[in-house]
């Protein structure tokens, strides 16, 4: 294939060309003017050595063929599962290959395009929903200038960024789309219109919904006025209610706990609708506690007191109640409590009329002085059994005859004292199962460098630990000879910690090299108020990077089995092993989107794979609305899959490129140029023999 073309190579200037053009002619035409002889002779010299200057050469180019290229787009997301929507793509799909592969001069480029935009054939874009439009356009970018034949979409019509900034100009070629559904189709869909990101725990949120029914129905049947919804917590039905379809309601319920609550609102499905994956919709509600409470009690002055007061009023969500007994134990002169306090001491306001107002109880080294009567006591064991908290740091005090072991708290405590205070030099360790438990494990890494010994940590050492028989619970620290040093206990519904030392002060010196004394003390108080993250039992789950995190925490070393149970209710079986922060964890792929239930058979936890509500499920009903303008103003053509394949045909640039059951592509005839030659028009020794004939013409002219 050649192409040729007249191209110019000036000897000089075409400027200096110009002017001496110019001024030759003006004499030529004095000459004529003056009717001289040989004038029109001197116009041929002239405009010969004009030529000559000028320097025309003929330019053939040797043209190679490139073959045009056409782009299809597929639709993967997940509205193209719905009905026979995939199937019709996979056999439309196939045809087009056929048919492409028929069509001489013409190349096919192949572009998936997945939930958020990703897409196999170029780089995905990070946006929710169907956005096939940026595929599209990163697809036709990638195409030589010139060789953009059109492009075919496969979808169902839900494209989100098909917007009025989209014009057929960024694209210089037919645009045809086929759609995988049929027309009128209907759907059920349940819409959150306000729901809360956090809520305070024990106390009421409300969800606002409503219920919408979009399409006619088949045969044109009519849409229901009541619908029923559920909420849901897992498998726990909160609450149920009647509503009427296009009409706002809401549930109201109180939060039970802290931390995420992933709950599900469903709404019956209705006969004939395409599916019922949007009848479900998920909210995410963080709960956070109000400001916790805490009553601290200290037993008298000491070098630690402040170690715990320092703790909880650093933690601006704490509001602490401190009280210490001033009043040594060996100065018993019987002077009475009123005239000895700074204030007077809230006992029955404390112990009785507010006790369950108080989210944990702490006593610091307390011994008994008849400042709470047996009565109150009790008022706190039966405080802790019906699900509050206590923490006991205790002393010497603690393995004496005023020992609260020796009140009515001694059924609730998980360890009763020997009666020996050892006082000796020891470095706290964590127990093996305390390595976990979320209270204790991963201390370690906490720890200064141990010089003597590298496999124990490093932590400064304590001086006085008091020697007690453990009765029932889990020691998280050991001290002296493995001794429990730091006991938890379930007790009732409620929950016990007994710290038998008073020496964490020297870590909060910084003594001997310190530890981790803050960690540890937010973790226990945290543990003691039941923070979902600190639970023994635990199971939980997250999706990110397209992958579904399952981490299973136990005090058990057991393998256990977990039921995955993805969006779509496929069920998979996995194992993994339970313990510390590093181990029992399992990963798998999300290839769903939306809610993923997890089950050990005992744990429940949910995970939400992409955004909780997608837009891909907002409305499942094929529509040519959104890709009509683009689809006109390009020239293409919109199909129905259900009707067949359309004809493929070759169509020039200045004519239709669709028609009833065809879709034309653009024959571009692109070429690239693989060679030139240039020759010249005036050879050199033509054009002297030319001008020398006209010369001797003008003279012999002249002499007449």
């Amino acid at each position: 294939m050649n192409g040729d073309a007249l191209n110019f190579a000036p000897l000089l200037d075409i400027r200096l060309i110009a002017a001496m053009g110019l001024v030759g002619l003006a004499f030529v035409l004095i000459g004529l003017l003056r009717r001289g002889r040989g004038s029109l002779i001197r116009l041929g010299v002239l405009g010969a050595l004009l030529a000559a200057l000028l320097n025309p050469q003929l330019v053939r180019e040797q043209r190679e063929p490139r073959d045009d290229i056409a782009v299809v787009v597929i639709d993967r997301t997940s509205s193209q599962n719905v009905g026979e929507r995939k199937t019709r793509t996979e056999n439309a799909l196939r045809t087009f290959r056929q048919r492409f592969q028929a069509m001489d001069g013409l190349d096919l480029h192949e572009v998936e395009v997945f939930d958020g935009g990703g897409n196999a054939g170029a780089a995905g874009i990070a946006k929710e929903g169907s956005n096939l439009i940026a595929a599209l356009r990163r697809a036709v970018g990638e195409i030589p200038k010139g060789r953009f034949a059109g492009a075919m979409i496969i979808t169902d019509g839900q494209v989100h960024d098909a917007t009025g900034d989209t014009t057929a100009g960024e694209f210089d070629g037919p645009i045809h789309v086929l759609l995988s559904g049929q027309p009128g189709e209907r759907d059920r869909r349940l819409v959150v219109d306000n729901a809360p990101g956090y809520g305070i725990v024990g106390q009421k949120v409300s969800v606002s919904y409503h219920v919408e029914d979009k399409g006619s129905g088949q045969a044109g049947a009519p849409l229901g006025n009541l619908a029923q919804v559920t909420l849901r917590n897992g498998d726990t039905v909160i609450a149920r209610a009647q509503v009427a379809v296009g009409k706002k309601d809401a549930f109201t319920f109180t939060l039970d706990h802290a931390g995420p609550s992933i709950l599900e609102i469903e709404v019956a499905p209705v006969e004939g609708e395409l599916s019922d994956i949007n009848n479900r919709t998920l909210v995410s509600i963080n709960g956070v506690r109000d400001r916790l409470k805490v009553l601290l009690v200290s037993g008298y002055p000491h070098a630690g007191e402040r170690t715990w007061r320092n703790l909880l009023k650093a933690d601006p969500s704490v509001d602490l109640v401190h009280f210490t007994i001033l009043r040594p134990i060996e100065k018993d002169d019987f002077t009475p409590l009123n005239e000895l306090a700074l204030i007077a001491f809230p006992v029955r306001e404390l112990f009785e009329a507010k006790l369950n107002e108080f989210d944990l109880v702490i006593f610091d080294r307390y011994i008994l002085r008849d400042i709470l009567p047996p009565t109150y006591l009790q008022n706190l064991a039966n405080y802790v059994n019906d699900g509050g908290a206590m923490l006991l740091s205790v002393g010497p005090e603690f393995a004496s005859t005023r020992s609260l072991s020796e009140t009515a708290l001694s059924k609730i405590l998980p360890a009763r004292p020997s009666g020996d205070v050892l006082e000796q030099a020891f470095r706290p360790e964590i127990s093996p199962i305390g390595k976990r438990h979320p209270v204790t494990a991963g201390l370690a890494a906490h720890a200064p460098i141990n010089r003597i010994d590298p496999t124990r940590p490093g932590w400064g050492r304590w001086f006085r630990q008091v020697e007690a028989i453990q009765r029932s619970g889990t020691t998280v620290m050991t001290g002296l000879g493995q001794r429990p040093l730091l006991i938890l206990d379930r007790v009732g519904d409620g929950r016990v910690a007994l710290m038998l030392s008073d020496h964490i002060w020297l870590w909060a010196r910084g003594y001997d090299g310190g530890g981790p004394q803050v960690e540890l003390l937010r973790r226990l108080a945290h543990w003691l108020m039941k923070e979902p993250d600190l639970e023994e039992e635990n199971l939980r789950a997250s999706v990110t990077g397209g992958q579904l995190h399952i981490q299973r925490r136990s005090l058990s070393e057991d393998q256990v089995t977990i039921d995955v149970t993805s969006p779509s209710g496929k069920v998979e079986r996995i194992s993994t092993n339970s313990g510390d922060a590093t181990d029992g964890k399992v990963t798998v792929p999300a290839k769903e989107v939306g809610l993923y239930k997890i089950s050990d058979g005992t744990l429940n936890v949910q995970a939400a794979s992409g955004a909780l509500n997608p837009l891909e499920f907002s409305d499942l009903r094929t529509t040519a609305e959104y890709m009509k303008p683009l689809v006109s103003e390009s020239g293409g053509g919109m199909f129905w899959a259900r009707d067949g394949v359309p004809d493929l045909r070759r169509t020039r640039p200045d004519r239709s490129a669709s028609g009833k059951g065809w879709a034309g592509f653009r024959e571009n005839h692109a070429y690239v140029v693989s060679g030139v030659k240039q020759l010249p028009v005036l050879p050199g020794l033509a054009l002297m023999g030319l001008l020398l004939a006209l010369l001797m013409g003008a003279w012999w002219r002249e002499g007449r």
